[in-house]
This record gives C-alpha cells, structure tokens and sequence, in this order.
C-alpha cells in the first residue's frame, strides 16, 4: 500500500517527546507499506517570524509570503522540522530521506497572486509534479519526507506552497492507495464549533458543494481542495483524521471524514 500522509503542524509533537504518529509511520515502514509524509510547520514558523518581529497575515487560510517571510518557512521547513522528522524516524528504526519540492523537480509552481484582493506574494500554486524522485525513494524503501518548497516555474526562487495543497497534489501523481490528514480535530465538521458535527464521508462533489456554500472555512478550505485534487487527480480515497495513538489505521478504516470520488 502506497500512503501519502499529510501531518500538520498542530497535529506535531515536539522534538524527542512521545509521537504516536510517528510511530505509527515506523511501524507501517517494517512492514513494508510505502509511506511519503509531506509536513507543515506552522506553528513553527509562527513562533520563528514573532522572534523576528516579522508581522504575519492571512488570507482563506492561506500565508501571505512576502522575501522576508519566504526565506523563514524555507529555513524552518527545510532545515529544521524536516531534519527533526528524519531524526525521529530514524530513532524509531525507520529510513528516512528528507526532501523538498525544490528536490529533483518534484514540485514546480507558479506565483498565486491574489486572493481577496491582497497578493500572497511568494506563494506558490502546484504547476505540475514531478514523482520520479520520490518513487525512486520509496522503490529504495526509505519514508520519504517532504517539506512543501515548490521551484519557481518563471525561474524566480522557492516558493512557499500549502502543506495540504502540495501533498494532496502529490498524493493524486503518485496514484496513492489513501491520501491520509492527521490534523487537530478528529474530521471534517459541518460547523466548526460542534464537535459532534464530523461529516463521515463525502463525495468529490458534495464537497465542492459545502466549499461553495461555505460550510467550510479557514484552514479546512486548503484540506479539503487538497484531498479533492488528490482523489481527481489518482488517488483512490482521502482520509481527514485527529491525531493520536492508531490514528493512521483508524483512517484507514473509514475513521474521520472519508472523501471519495
């Protein structure tokens, strides 16, 4: 089986702590399921551009990136939370290789423009995807662990794509079994604030429906247009899930918000 494993941010444990996710990742690599884990680091890169006195603002979600910003979530991304991943991995027994989408052409991109009216700056929209590395990696059988830098397709440096919209994009080239989001709520809710409001599972199209009506908002609205163009673009079924002990298994079993074409 071929898992691409969105892990957040928010969802992260912090360096050397317990991490049943990651264990969970270990664990399916000895058995020899193929595993890509594409990783956010928001928090962390909130906490990195506050130590510089660096503003921060959003729009749908999304990161406005200006230079300054940009060459943060390169650092953060690429030369600490990736590298502590591998680390943690590698303590649990598993081989890993840490990545990014600048990596062997992985991920090209192109500029986002606006949204809302307020330019994201250098934030990248997936432009194409380009697996061969990955898969040689995985053929290799190594985790392979993604931080989501995409390569300027005008030639104008890394841009900074959304965790979600960069591993759904590859979840959907790679032909994944199970594009899997362990996040920090236990599925997709029909309201945000009604923890029992989890939606079990959607279609393709009754998910473009509550992103149209609205039902979906803030940084939902990133997942679940990942999880759409992962499942359009190959992969068989997209899996939004809570963090904690089994969670990877338990997605696979149809727990939090299942969508399907």
């Amino acid at each position: 089986m071929l898992i691409v494993l969105k892990y957040g941010g928010n969802a992260m444990a912090a360096e050397g702590s317990e991490d049943p996710t990651l264990d969970e990742v270990a664990a399916l690599a000895e058995v020899g399921e193929r595993v890509v884990l594409v990783h956010g680091g928001g928090p962390q890169i909130d906490a990195e551009l506050r130590a510089k006195a660096i503003e921060e603002e959003r729009v749908q979600g999304l990161r406005v990136t200006g230079a300054a910003t940009r060459d943060v979530v390169e650092y953060v991304l690429c030369g600490s939370v990736n590298k502590a991943l591998v680390r943690a991995l590698a303590r649990r027994g598993a081989k890993a290789v840490g990545i990014s989408g600048e990596d062997g052409g992985l991920l090209a991109a192109r500029r986002a423009g606006a949204v809302d009216g307020v330019d994201l700056g250098y934030v990248g929209e997936i432009a194409a995807v380009d697996p061969a590395a990955a898969r040689a990696l995985l053929d290799a059988g190594f985790v392979v662990v993604v931080a989501p830098l995409g390569t300027d397709v005008t030639g104008g440096g890394p841009l900074n794509c959304n965790a979600d919209t960069a591993a759904g994009a590859l979840a959907g080239a790679l032909g994944a079994d199970a594009y899997v989001v362990i996040t920090n709520v236990a599925g997709v809710r029909r309201d945000l604030h009604d923890l029992g409001s989890v939606i079990p599972r959607l279609t393709v199209a009754e998910a473009e429906g509550f992103l149209a009506d609205g039902t979906f908002a803030d940084g939902m609205i990133p997942k679940m247009r990942a999880a759409i163009d992962a499942v359009r673009g190959g992969a068989r079924r997209a899996v939004v899930a809570g963090a904690g002990p089994g969670a990877i298994a338990a997605a696979l079993r149809g727990a939090g918000t299942e969508l399907v074409a």
